[in-house]
């Protein structure tokens, strides 16, 4: 890999680590469903004019829309409200052993004595990260970023099985399904849309901005790219520094406390979670 693309990977992982701190800041004002909402409406008002129509394929996709659009987001940005930047980057790469684990019993693709090591870290390391003083109080919020891993690895099986559509387009009439679902969504279960919308600063407008324009159409525009002109074992591996992005960016920005009972989960959940990557690059992904 050039230097110039190594950098320029580099630069994208870091804008989907800060992701993270930029989400929380949002939801000062917006609700979660409603901020996901704006974003994918965002999204698909950028990307919908370019992207070619997925002829035969809108079932597949329209259910997508449902797992990776609507459900797995309204959990990770939820849970999100209560649960810290830097645990949030670190528990949502469960979804790398849980797509692994899924895989195994879908597509009999078994895993040996290291993957399966593992995942026996990772989900070990949550269980740490989960007894620290500060997350059991709102344990009830980590289950549910969890549970988003849990819907983020179902929703990639269903995107391997997508074989005729690049992911930008996917990006754009996943963003154009998901955004009525979502808004319909928060008009039932929540409330202060319109004090939000009237409400929100600059930094606020920003952070939605930077969700869908700058990690969405900038971020995995440069990332199709790389996975495009590169192999698996080249790019994957690059991932891994997105939870250390936003865990770094979550205590340094946002002054969040890292425990040593923190660090220690955290440690060897990122630690399975490179073990499985590395030995099988394509259970490995972005998670924004």
């Amino acid at each position: 890999m050039s230097l110039g693309h190594t950098v320029l990977i580099l630069f994208v992982i870091i804008i989907w680590g800060f992701n993270f701190v930029v989400a929380k800041t949002g939801l000062e004002v917006f609700p979660p469903l409603f901020m996901m909402a704006l974003r994918f409406g965002i999204v698909a008002l950028a990307l919908v004019w370019f992207a070619p129509r997925p002829k035969g394929m809108w079932k597949q996709i329209a259910i997508l829309s449902v797992t990776m659009g609507s459900l797995h987001f309204s959990l990770m940005f939820i849970g999100l409200t209560k649960v810290a930047a830097s645990i949030a980057a670190i528990a949502i790469q469960l979804q790398v052993p849980i797509a692994a684990i899924l895989a195994a019993v879908l597509f009999k693709d078994y895993f040996g004595w290291r993957r399966g090591l593992g995942m026996a870290l990772a989900f070990a390391g949550i269980v740490v990260v989960a007894g620290a003083p500060t997350v059991r109080t709102d344990l009830v919020y980590l289950l549910m970023v969890i549970g988003a891993s849990a819907v983020w690895a179902v929703a990639n099986i269903q995107i391997k099985r997508l074989k005729r559509i690049d992911g930008l387009a996917l990006n754009a009439w996943i963003s154009l399904l998901a955004a009525p679902q979502l808004l319909l969504a928060s008009l039932v279960l929540e409330e202060g849309q319109i004090a939000a919308l009237t409400n929100a600063g600059w930094l606020e407008w920003a952070a939605i901005a930077y969700m869908s324009v700058i990690v969405t159409v900038i971020g995995y525009g440069v990332w199709y790219y790389m996975i495009g002109k590169y192999a698996t074992n080249q790019t994957m591996p690059f991932t891994l520094l997105v939870p250390f992005v936003g865990v770094l960016s979550g205590v340094a920005v946002l002054g969040e406390p890292l425990s040593w009972t923190i660090a220690i989960g955290g440690v060897a959940t990122l630690g399975g979670v490179a073990i499985i990557v590395l030995r099988r690059p394509k259970f490995g992904g972005p998670e924004v």
